[in-house]
């Protein structure tokens, strides 16, 4: 006796189908597992085993032969469990043929129970190029499944429940969440409104969020560093249904995803510790996943106390910067995964924290200044457009109690300088200024007479790496953008010379 059904794996943060073959023959009692099954799926048989007992049916004492096709993949997945159960069952005679038509995902308890998974989303993202009736996943992953149009997808409880839906016993209603969209969903989180003084902190934050740019602030404890950066999600513009729908995919492949969240609607904020792995930073592991930077994808990655990271954690970043995705080698597998993300960093000026503050004295002497800034390294430096100082707060401005500019009325500016560069940039496969390369930087950046002469002063005067001075032309076009020019004028080029402290000496 033999049955095919259809089940899903993640491979990065793609799917690709896995037949589950079952044979069910005459001999002494075996279940074997064979295609290359790993950790928790070798440990399936002792679950779908008790699962079925406890379903209240009968278990075949015969030689059983599971099957996990395309053979010359590695799967450790136990949302293979319930597949395997419904491939036995129809094996046995105890299903009707039909499941055959469906696919499966779940993982099931001894008592029959069907667990939540990860990876859904991708799986019914991929399955709508699949021939398959209608999917069956655990009831906590139906809506995450339901946000794409595709087959059908039906929320299951348990292993008694399918069975009876597959022999036509009980009906299970569809779900639906397909047509949802971000802007569905009201913009949530903490208001720059709340925000006491730091205005050019906050304009610096705005032309980050304009044009996508990455951001380092300077300044000593206490400044409101960590607080501006947490805001920054609330100014950027709206993700795109496709951006949402990425985001989930990979949020729900890192196990991530929020019960109650079909589909993430807010851009991700990212703020792991300084302690964190190259591997937790970056993904990996012996079956690779997705790291900070990937979770971060479409969002913000926040790196509070920049130098306390490790030199080689730091540099790893360089890469994902330029290209936007991370590239994991392994021996048996390549994998990208992606990893657009807007840099937010935040460090003191010295190990102390209080050089150039009038309100301490730093103690801090030049060797351990030196050692300080050595952590950070110069091609790092170059890759953040915007290095600004981010001073202590005077009781004046602390005591002022008139509410600042909200969130809302900045990111409408930037929703129309994002829209402005949208149009500009869309022949070129891009949308915002960050991601221009030299191409781009030729056509797109005009400067005027006299700002080239203002750039060509700074250049040589401060000895500007070409990457920086190509920086400088990116961030003054997203000004240019703010401002509704055509053109680069003299005016966003000073505004842009000031946002690279580190390189003029900044504290």
């Amino acid at each position: 006796m033999l049955a095919n059904i259809l089940s899903g794996a993640v491979l990065g943060i793609d799917a690709y189908p896995v037949e589950v073959e079952v044979d069910v023959a005459q001999g002494l009692p075996q279940f074997a597992t064979v295609g290359l099954p790993e950790g928790a799926v070798k440990e399936s048989k002792d679950r779908v085993k008790s699962a079925i007992k406890n379903s209240g049916y009968e278990f075949p004492v015969r030689r059983i032969t599971v099957n996990l096709a395309p053979a010359d993949i590695r799967k450790d997945a136990p949302s293979l469990d319930l597949p395997m159960a419904i491939a036995i069952l129809t094996a046995t005679g105890a299903v009707d043929s039909k499941a055959q038509r469906y696919l499966f995902m779940g993982e099931l308890s001894l008592d029959g129970r069907i667990k939540a998974v990860r990876g859904c989303l991708a799986v019914t993202v991929a399955a709508q190029q699949w021939d398959v009736a209608g999917i069956i996943l655990p009831a906590e992953n139906a809506a995450e499944g339901a946000v794409v149009n595709g087959p059908p997808v039906y929320a299951a409880e348990n292993l008694a429940q399918v069975v009876s839906f597959l022999n036509g016993e009980v009906e299970i209603a569809a779900s639906v969440q397909a047509g949802m969209t971000p802007v569905d969903y009201p913009m949530q989180g903490d208001d720059y409104a709340e925000v006491r003084g730091q205005q050019h902190v906050k304009r610096a934050l705005e032309v980050a969020a304009a044009g996508g740019h990455n951001m380092l602030m300077v300044g000593p404890p206490g400044s409101g560093k960590t607080m501006l950066a947490r805001r920054l999600p609330t100014i950027l513009p709206q993700l795109s249904f496709d951006e949402a729908l990425e985001t989930t995919k990979i949020h729900s492949v890192a196990g991530l995803l929020n019960k109650s969240d079909a589909l993430v609607v807010q851009r991700p904020f990212r703020s792991p510790h300084h302690t964190i792995s190259d591997a937790g930073l970056i993904g990996g592991g012996s079956i690779p996943r997705p790291g900070e930077v990937s979770l971060a994808h479409n969002g913000v990655l926040f790196l509070d106390e920049l130098p306390e990271f490790k030199k080689n954690v730091l540099e790893m970043l360089r890469q994902p910067l330029e290209d936007g995705e991370v590239f994991i080698c392994r021996a048996a597998q390549s994998l990208t995964f992606p990893a657009s993300f807007m840099l937010v960093a935040a460090m003191n000026p010295c190990p102390c924290g209080y050089l150039g503050d009038n309100a301490h004295e730093c103690t801090c002497t030049p060797p351990q200044l030196q050692r300080y800034r050595n952590r950070l390294s110069g091609p790092l430096l170059d890759r953040i457009d915007l290095h600004v100082d981010v001073p202590r707060i005077c009781h004046e401005e602390l005591a002022d109690k008139r509410d600042a500019e909200s969130s809302a009325a900045i990111r409408q500016r930037v929703e129309q300088a994002r829209q402005r560069q949208k149009e500009r940039l869309a022949q070129c496969g891009i949308h915002a200024n960050a991601q221009m390369q030299a191409r781009h930087i030729r056509t797109f950046c005009p400067v005027d007479e006299a700002g080239s002469k203002l750039l060509a002063l700074v250049t040589d005067r401060l000895g500007f790496s070409a990457r920086t001075y190509s920086r400088i032309l990116k961030v003054a076009r997203t000004i240019a953008d703010l401002d509704g020019a055509e053109g680069i004028r003299e005016s966003h080029l000073a505004e842009a010379i000031q946002y690279r402290g580190l390189d003029r000496g900044l504290g």
